[in-house]
């Protein structure tokens, strides 16, 4: 078949990669437009327009997906079939162009946390798995007909940034085999509402800053996949002298408390710990405003409370 693939970061070039090395005929790549970053503002590609220029494949890069001109390059390219992977959201017009339709992979199980952000609601909630799964474009965001699934554990003390990996993995190896399903005719898609049939569904909505501030006075167990929810991104934090603290990995400590919530803990030298409902959190890699990531050791060397 003749593939169009749309994505943008990290987490999608695992699975264009994944098509191309199982010989898929990827005719376009389509992603974000290079954007400006950092101190010098300089224009960057997405991970996904470098893997694609690096092997190759046509990039496009619309400013809006309803623009007549690139609907027309769409056409004109002829594809059997889209697949999307980390991307924005398409119009009717793009995701019903192609006969085959348009495949999406999704980081939970379905109909389980839709929306943007189902790793870190996962592990915010104290999940103990997760998974992945591929389904067909409809009007509504993540409600299509599902294709396949795949279940993976997720550990006591893994972040965000671990499940993302991982996930990123089976998820590539699951794309490829839903194309081919597609491609043979094998494919048996199950309505959401089914799947979801006398369940409780949770939702992934966008994390925005506010959602990331400690709450100090909850228990250490909500605190803490809060903390490992949010690391490396967006990042849990907390103030600390008036300044941004942002907490990346961290240990509970079940210890009785002895100070009210959210008041640092510290010998000035080796720990440092904030008081929660019942213990505490130990901080382990932190970043202050300002300053770079380190570990705690480090901080407290050059920080006095």
């Amino acid at each position: 078949m003749r593939i169009i693939f749309m994505g943008t970061p990290e987490f999608a070039v695992a699975s264009l990669a994944a098509l191309i090395h199982a010989g898929e005929d990827i005719v376009a790549v389509i992603t974000a437009p290079d954007k400006p970053a950092g101190r010098g503002r300089h224009l960057q590609q997405s991970a996904v327009k470098q893997y694609a220029d690096a092997n190759g494949i046509p990039v496009l890069q619309p400013e809006k997906l309803r623009d007549p001109d690139f609907l027309a390059h769409l056409k004109l390219l002829d594809a059997d079939l889209q697949v999307v992977v980390a991307f924005r959201m398409l119009p009717e017009v793009v995701w019903n162009m192609p006969p085959a339709g348009t495949v999406n992979l999704h980081a939970s199980l379905l109909p389980q946390y839709r929306g943007a952000a189902p790793i870190n609601h996962a592990l915010i909630n104290g999940e103990t798995e997760s998974g992945v799964s591929t389904f067909l474009l409809q009007h509504e965001i993540d409600t299509g007909n599902i294709l396949f699934s795949e279940k993976v554990n997720i550990g006591p003390d893994d972040t965000a940034g671990d499940l993302h990996d991982r996930l990123m993995v089976v998820g590539a190896d699951l794309l490829v085999k839903t194309v081919r399903a597609i491609a043979q005719g094998k494919i048996e898609p199950i309505p959401q509402d089914r799947a979801a049939a006398g369940t409780e569904l949770k939702h992934a909505p966008k994390i925005f800053k506010e959602d990331c501030l400690i709450t100090w006075n909850k228990p250490i167990a909500v605190v803490y996949n809060l903390i490992r929810g949010l690391s490396p991104y967006p990042t849990a934090y907390t103030l600390l002298d008036g300044k941004t603290l942002k907490l990346f990995k961290a240990e509970k400590d079940e210890m009785p408390t002895q100070h009210e919530p959210g008041t640092p803990y510290t010998d000035g030298k080796s720990f440092l710990k904030f008081a929660c409902q019942d213990g505490y959190i130990t901080v382990k890699e932190l970043q202050l405003e300002g300053k770079k990531r380190m570990d705690v050791k480090e901080f407290l060397r050059g920080f006095r409370f």
